[in-house]
C-alpha cells in the first residue's frame, strides 16, 4: 500500500502532478461517436459545438477489424477540430484485449494535449485502475504533457459493482463512473436483454380488492408498478462517487425511438445524484441537456432560500415551508450547478435569470 503522503506524486519521472480535486465542468451529456465512420467524423465539427462531452468510442460498438482505423480516425479527427469549451473523451478498448495497449500508446502520445478523459470500459477493481493510471504516468511523461489526463470508469460487472468504493478511490486521476448496463446486467445473468431503462416485468402489485363471492365472480383488476431495475446500482455508485469527489453517471439508453422513456430515466438518474448520461444519438442530447440542467424554477427557489438564510444557520419560514441549514445545503447544490452551466450556456443563463427575477418580484409584491 502507497503511503498517502505520496498519493499526490506523479507515478513517473517528468509526468504532471497529480490534481488534488476533480474540475468540475459541464458534462450533461458524453456524445459517443464512431471515428472509423466518415459520415460521423464528418459531423464532429457540428455536433461539438452542441454538447459538453465528445468522446471517440473505440470500444463495443467498434467491429474488431475496424479497431485501428477508429484509433487512427481520432488521432486525425482531433488534431484538425478546436473544440473550444467542449470536452474530448475516448473510451479505450478493455484491458483484457488486444487493442487497449495500442489505444494508449497512440492517443496520449499523439493527441494527449487534447485528450481531457480516458473512459476504461469493464473495470474490475481498484488494480485496474492503477494499471492505467502508472501506464498514463509514463506515457505523459514521454509526451512532454503539463497535465494529466483524468479517467473515468465504467461500471458493468458484478465484481465492479462490488467493488466500486475501491474503484472510486483508487488514483487522483478519477473522474467519475457511469453505469454500463448492457453489460452488467449480462454479467449478473439478469433476464433483460434491453440496453438501460426499465422491464415491464420488474413489477409490484397492489394487494388484492377483495375476494370472488359465492357466485364466482373474478377478483377485481389490480394495479401494477413498473419499478427500476437499475435503482440499487446508481444509488450506490452516486454514494461510492460522492464519498470520493468524483462524478457519477447514468450510462446508454439504447431505445433510440422511446424518447420518452429515455427521459424518465435520465431523471431519475438525475435527482438520485448523477451529473449527466451518454447521449448514442443527437436526438439524445437535447433531452439530456433538458433533464441535466436544474428546472429555472427550481433555481429561483434555491436562490431565494439562499438569500433568506444567509450564513446559513438557524431557520426561516418561506411560503409555509421550514428552511433550516439542510435545505439551504440542498439549495446550494442546485444553484451552484446552475450557475456552472449558466457559464456555458447562455440561454440557460437567461431563463435563470428571469425566473429568479420574478420570485424577486413576487416575494416584493406580497410584503407590499
Amino acid at each position: 500500500m502507497r503511503s498517502a503522503k505520496d498519493f499526490f506524486r506523479p507515478l513517473a519521472v517528468g509526468a504532471p502532478a497529480p490534481v488534488r480535486e476533480v474540475p468540475f465542468r459541464p458534462s450533461r451529456m458524453i456524445h459517443f461517436f464512431d471515428p472509423s465512420n466518415e459520415k460521423m467524423a464528418a459531423k464532429v465539427p457540428s455536433i461539438a459545438s452542441k454538447v459538453d462531452v465528445l468522446l471517440g468510442n473505440l470500444e463495443d460498438a467498434v467491429a474488431a477489424d475496424r479497431k485501428e482505423a477508429a484509433r487512427a480516425g481520432l488521432v486525425e479527427i482531433a488534431k484538425a477540430t478546436e473544440f473550444g469549451e467542449t470536452q474530448l473523451w475516448t473510451r479505450i478498448n478493455s484491458l483484457d484485449s488486444p487493442w487497449a495497449l495500442d489505444d494508449l500508446l497512440t492517443l496520449v502520445t499523439e493527441i494527449g494535449h487534447k485528450l481531457d478523459v480516458v473512459m476504461v470500459p469493464k473495470v474490475e477493481g481498484a488494480e485496474d485502475i492503477h494499471y492505467v493510471d502508472r501506464l498514463l504516468a509514463q506515457l505523459e511523461a514521454k509526451a512532454g504533457l503539463t497535465r494529466p489526463i483524468l479517467v473515468h470508469a465504467i461500471l458493468e460487472t458484478a465484481s465492479g459493482v462490488a467493488n466500486v468504493e475501491e474503484i472510486a478511490g483508487a488514483s487522483p486521476r478519477m473522474q467519475g463512473i457511469s453505469l454500463g448496463p448492457a453489460d452488467l446486467a449480462a454479467s449478473r445473468r439478469m433476464k433483460t436483454t434491453r440496453v438501460g431503462g426499465g422491464h415491464p416485468g420488474y413489477l409490484v402489485r397492489e394487494d388484492p380488492k377483495g375476494l370472488p363471492d359465492i357466485d364466482g365472480a373474478p377478483e377485481l383488476p389490480r394495479i401494477t408498478y413498473q419499478q427500476d431495475l437499475w435503482h440499487y446500482t446508481i444509488a450506490r455508485m452516486v454514494d461510492a462517487c460522492a464519498a470520493h469527489g468524483i462524478l457519477p453517471y447514468y450510462g446508454p439508453f439504447g431505445d433510440i425511438k422511446d424518447v420518452l422513456a429515455c427521459e424518465d430515466q435520465f431523471r431519475n438518474a438525475f435527482l438520485l445524484g448523477c451529473v449527466g448520461a451518454w447521449s448514442l444519438h443527437p436526438v439524445q442530447i437535447d433531452i439530456a441537456k433538458k433533464v441535466f440542467s436544474p428546472a429555472p424554477a427550481d433555481v429561483a427557489w434555491a436562490r431565494r432560500v439562499i438569500d433568506a438564510m444567509g450564513d446559513g444557520t438557524g431557520a426561516v419560514m418561506i411560503d409555509g415551508k421550514m428552511q433550516d441549514d439542510a435545505t439551504f445545503k440542498q439549495c446550494q447544490v442546485v444553484a451552484e450547478l446552475a450557475d456552472a452551466l449558466a457559464a456555458r450556456d447562455p440561454e440557460l443563463a437567461k431563463a435563470y435569470d428571469a425566473a429568479y427575477e420574478a420570485v424577486q418580484r413576487a416575494a416584493q409584491k406580497e410584503q407590499s
